[in-house]
């Protein structure tokens, strides 16, 4: 009893370095994403999401109007009818978008974090109409975003002559006359960059009639990449499919009526910050594991450890969290994991053959160590599957245990035996008297 005693103190010391390494892990990648995601934004671009044009429609005239004036004299209010010039403007409607898009996705790390970044290749053509009566020197605004550095920006009339744009801080202006009824198709063609994802706001969400509301409305998305996410309350494309070298989606509607964007997430890479937090808290259970099966084990040949062994094969296993915990730093996840790895199985089993032997150091002591440590730790590389297979290994190695052991009788085993004695011998009789 005082032995499992001793070597449950000693789980629960290893359990409470292993907490304290991976808070130190967590605080490294929380308190530094903040600021370390600015930098990428400022670095690279913020998450993009380009709005739709809008147009204006303006008109001068001249017209009458009546004014009220007071005549000192007379104490008397009295009308004037003068002449002045009025402007009025009038939303035109945008009959038709049909806009071409490409994403090169690039990820870049800072720290423990690794960040989605893209490069974006924008095409947009759109059409306004002139639908009142009388011309109109139109005004057209395409929205662009404060901060964001756009690579030859350029707009460009039907015929393919470059129209002149002048910029403020959250749009780009030209202007066209356009006559009764008339329609204008004009290109917006520019590249920029951006983080994490990139949207297109559908419909305009002004003021005017046409808030809200899409015509002959055609987007498509081209990426090198094939893990394609659609963001919470965006819209699914009309069609999609995968390319050899990433993935096509469409969005096509007649006339929408909406608020809803498209949206595209970008694919994250598995940042080794949170990753070998996770490890390292679920250690004591790998741990745990370990001693359950190595102590089975030994005591099955008969064979029984110190607790100062525990403790020292222990140490062995925190060797594995805290070498991976600082090789990250400097080195990929799987070049960090695989030596950390070594090192830990390494110091494991060149320790246990000093007691046990190399059979057993090799063969229970160190196929343990694989399947507890190094599998188990490989398992939360696997996203969403971490859980089943945690309880597929337990259920595995209870599986593998009851049948080893299962004939053993344990009372030999553990130095005692609970059946019952068998009775004494009886005494010789005695002989007869002479």
């Amino acid at each position: 009893m005082r032995r499992l005693l001793a070597i449950g103190f000693i789980w629960f010391c290893c359990s409470a370095a292993w907490v304290i390494l991976g808070s130190t892990l967590a605080f490294r990648s929380g308190a530094t994403e903040g600021g370390l995601k600015s930098e990428v934004h400022t670095l690279w671009g913020p998450p993009l999401e380009q709005a739709p044009p809008s147009a204006v429609g303006v008109e001068k005239h001249r017209a009458r109007t009546r004014e009220q004036r007071f005549d000192e004299k007379t104490k008397r209010y009295f009308e004037v009818e003068k002449e002045e010039d009025v402007t009025t403007t009038r939303s035109l409607p945008l009959d038709a978008s049909d806009v071409r898009v490409r994403l090169a996705l690039e990820h870049r790390r800072k720290g423990l974090l690794w960040f989605p970044t893209y490069g974006v290749e924008f095409t947009g053509r759109y059409t306004f109409r002139n639908d009142s009566a009388e011309a109109r020197a139109v005004e057209l605004a395409f929205p662009v975003t404060a901060g964001v550095i756009y690579d030859g920006f350029a707009v460009t009339g039907a015929d393919g002559a470059p129209v002149e744009v002048a910029f403020d801080a959250s749009f780009a202006r030209f202007s066209r006359r356009l006559e009764a009824g008339a329609a204008e198709t004009f290109t917006v063609a520019y590249r920029t960059r951006g983080t994490e994802r990139w949207g297109y706001g559908v419909a305009g969400q002004g003021l005017g009639p046409e808030s809200g509301r899409a015509r002959n409305f055609a987007l498509a998305v081209e990426t090198d990449f094939r893990e394609v996410d659609f963001p919470a309350g965006t819209l699914s494309p009309s069609s999609h499919r995968r390319t050899p070298g990433g993935w096509e989606g469409t969005w096509r509607f007649g006339q929408i009526v909406g608020t809803a964007p498209v949206g595209i997430e970008l694919p994250r890479r598995l940042n080794p910050g949170p990753l070998a937090a996770k490890i390292t808290f679920f250690a004591p259970i790998s741990l745990l594991f370990f001693f359950f099966v190595v102590g089975i084990l030994l005591a099955a040949r008969r064979r029984s450890i110190h607790p100062v062994n525990y403790f020292l094969l222990a140490c062995g296993f925190f060797a594995f969290h805290l070498l991976f915990a600082y090789t990250i730093d400097h080195a990929e996840v799987a070049p960090a994991f695989a030596l950390a790895a070594v090192v830990s199985v390494a110091l494991v089993v060149s320790y246990a053959r000093l007691f046990v032997g190399w059979r057993l150091a090799l063969g229970e002591v160190g196929v343990a160590q694989l399947l507890y440590l190094v599998l188990f730790s490989v398992s939360f590389f696997w996203s969403g599957f971490t859980g089943l297979a945690i309880t597929v290994g337990a259920i595995l190695t209870l599986f593998v245990i009851m049948q080893l052991t299962g004939r053993l009788e344990w009372g030999k085993v553990l130095g005692r035996d609970d059946r019952a004695p068998a009775p004494p011998p009886m005494p010789p009789p005695l002989a007869p008297a002479p």
